[in-house]
């Protein structure tokens, strides 16, 4: 590699901390998250993908940080900061290693997000510390076998008896739902029903914190996923579990919008983790181009291999971007629905159009597991199924448009 070729790849893989529109603040928290991913979480990720368990000791390291605490504020044990510097840390995560990155991004988003958002004084004081701090993670309980694109399907129930909610019903597909540190899972139950106008049954849907170790609350055996091993991910069946009433989150009724604004939200921080295995499969592709040779030079002398390689950074320039633009309305208390899914849509592409050509451009080195793409081109599908699929971010934005789409 010549000198112009390592200054090259050297300013690709800055990343996030390249970008003139951060700020000293914003740039310094990219660069210091991405020093950890690449010589803590980067080393251990093939070891721990291979024992397909969650490494406590980096998530500890990552609560140490700060991580999980970046966008609450400091009384509740937070940083101080805001969501677009959650989504700095997940991206520079998702370079390496998707599950690391999906840990932080479900953990903030999807576990303690809804009862910043929406919980009581007493309920942020009880469990916001300790999510923020990363020595407790919490999960949040939407999707079940016929219900999570169509939340309407949903068929847990909760019934208020003499102060007590009793739940009954599973959820599926459920991340951070039981690990060594989970204490709670946010759970969506129908808590009654009315008839419209049409004779159609509308269904009221109402969130509840359900602590882990709650009797009748079970974490059934971890799926065998092609990808994301190291993320960790349970069904969960609940019956007659009783929590007291006061373990509501938010209004009763008030579920279905309490959860729509947690996944616009997380769309966004999602749309960070698929911009991050988008640059890693670039960053990958760019070192093996310029020291693999054949015929006597590297292959990135052949056109087909740089042109390909040009259009990974095509796709990780305007997925981040879109990610940027999201994310800076949702600070600014601006509309970013559209925006989100774009982000979210556009993203999940771009990393799974360049996990697969990176696995191109390494060839039989690139099937192997213990190569970086490799993983990448495994867990890159579920970035297109994840919270929200292409197919419902595609509804969304028609949506937006104008279009009465179902």
């Amino acid at each position: 590699m010549n000198a112009q070729q390592s200054s090259t790849l050297n300013q690709t893989t800055t990343s996030t901390s390249g970008y003139s529109d951060l700020s000293d603040a914003e740039r310094r928290l990219s660069n210091e998250v991405k020093e950890f991913a690449d010589t803590v979480v980067a080393p251990a990720a093939y070891e721990y993908d291979t024992k397909r368990e969650l490494p406590y000791d980096i998530i500890k390291t990552m609560g140490e940080m700060g991580l999980f605490g970046l966008p609450f504020p400091v009384e509740y044990g937070g940083q101080g900061k805001d969501y677009f510097s959650l989504c700095l840390a997940v991206e520079q995560l998702g370079r390496v290693d998707q599950s690391i990155g999906v840990t932080l991004e479900a953990g903030v988003g999807l576990g303690a997000m809804p009862i910043f958002r929406s919980g009581t004084e007493a309920q942020k004081q009880e469990w916001l510390p300790m999510l923020a701090r990363g020595q407790a993670l919490a999960g949040f309980g939407l999707t079940e076998a016929d219900a999570g694109s169509d939340a309407a399907g949903t068929k847990t129930t909760a019934e208020l008896v003499n102060g007590e909610w009793v739940i009954n019903g599973t959820k599926q597909f459920i991340t951070n739902s039981g690990t060594e540190i989970t204490k709670l899972v946010t759970i969506t139950a129908v808590t009654g029903e009315s008839t419209r106008a049409d004779g159609s049954i509308k269904k009221e849907l109402t969130a509840i914190l359900v602590p882990s170790r709650t009797p009748g609350f079970v974490v059934e055996p971890s799926y065998d996923k092609v990808g994301w091993h190291t993320s960790d991910t349970h069904p969960l069946t609940l019956t007659d579990v009783r929590v007291p009433e006061a373990n509501l989150l938010g209004e009763r009724g008030r579920g279905f919008a309490n959860f729509i604004q947690t996944l616009d939200e997380g769309r966004v921080a999602f749309a960070a983790l698929c911009t991050g295995a988008a640059q890693g499969c670039l960053e990958e592709s760019i070192r093996y181009a310029n020291s693999r040779n054949v015929f006597g030079r590297n292959i990135g002398s052949n056109q087909h291999i740089a042109f390909k390689i040009a259009r990974m950074q095509a796709r990780v320039h305007a997925a981040r971007l879109a990610y940027y633009d999201a994310a800076r309305k949702l600070v600014a208390g601006r509309p970013f629905k559209m925006e989100a899914s774009l982000a979210k849509l556009i993203g999940s592409e771009a990393a799974m159009d360049n996990a697969r050509d990176a696995t191109q451009i390494f060839g039989g080195y690139g099937f192997m597991n213990e190569n970086p793409v490799a993983r990448h081109y495994r867990d890159s599908k579920i970035l297109e199924i994840g919270e929200g699929t292409t197919e419902v971010q595609l509804m969304i934005i028609s949506r937006e448009l104008g279009f009465d789409t179902l």
